[in-house]
């Protein structure tokens, strides 16, 4: 059985990991026959967002706890990762992705992607094992992989120009499709920066999941 570490940010689209990203990426890896485990930095978040109104809420949450809630609270400090347990890596998408496993959402010029969070892809990306971004997580991987990785956050080209501008190569990509970087093992999906419904989203998701796997 292929075991599979998933990095989530939180848990809702405007704060944390966007919540239908990281729940079908769980179905689809167990519909695959593959295991998974769930991590999340123990950090405060950015910011937290009403998702009625889309207003900033005057609290303070934590990553880990949040993200416990995706995962009905079987959930790992990052810390605890270690990329030789597992066979591949999945990160879902959200603006939890952009805001606490990085700061792309807050100084898109000049980002960086959080120490512990780095330090966990990277270990994967040294060991040669595949990965999977999806939706504005792939942000993330020019700053984890050599200049000139592959990858897709859509079609969204202003956004796109932001993540080449650190060293990606953009492959502009359909909702249903994904990109793989055959040399870095890395597969992307845009999932919720192009899906208008679940539906859409299930499926470049589970496409992006059966490649990951199929890399091992």
């Amino acid at each position: 059985m292929k075991k599979v570490a998933i990095i989530l940010s939180g848990c809702g689209v405007y704060d944390g990991s966007e919540i239908h990203e990281a729940v079908l990426t769980f179905l689809a890896l167990t519909q695959q026959g593959a295991s998974y485990r769930c991590f999340a930095p123990n950090i405060d978040q950015h910011h937290v967002i009403n998702h009625v109104n889309g207003e900033v809420s005057e609290e303070t949450r934590n990553v880990l706890v949040e993200s416990s809630r995706l995962c009905r609270g079987d959930v790992e400090d990052i810390i605890e990762l270690r990329e030789q347990d597992f066979d591949a890596l999945i990160v879902p998408g959200g603006f939890g992705a952009a805001k606490n496993l990085s700061n792309f959402a807050i100084d898109s010029d000049n980002y960086k992607v959080s120490e512990q969070v780095l330090n966990a892809a990277k270990a994967f990306a040294k060991a040669e094992k595949p990965s999977g971004y999806m939706c504005i997580a792939p942000a993330l991987l020019p700053l984890i992989y050599p200049e000139g990785v592959k990858g897709t956050i859509g079609t969204d080209n202003a956004t796109a120009a932001l993540i080449t501008a650190k060293g990606l190569t953009h492959v502009n990509c359909d909702v249903d499709n994904v990109v793989i970087d055959f040399k870095n093992k890395i597969v992307t999906t845009p999932a919720y920066m192009l899906a208008s419904n679940i539906n859409e989203a299930n499926n470049g998701i589970t496409k992006l999941v059966k490649s990951v796997l199929a890399l091992t």
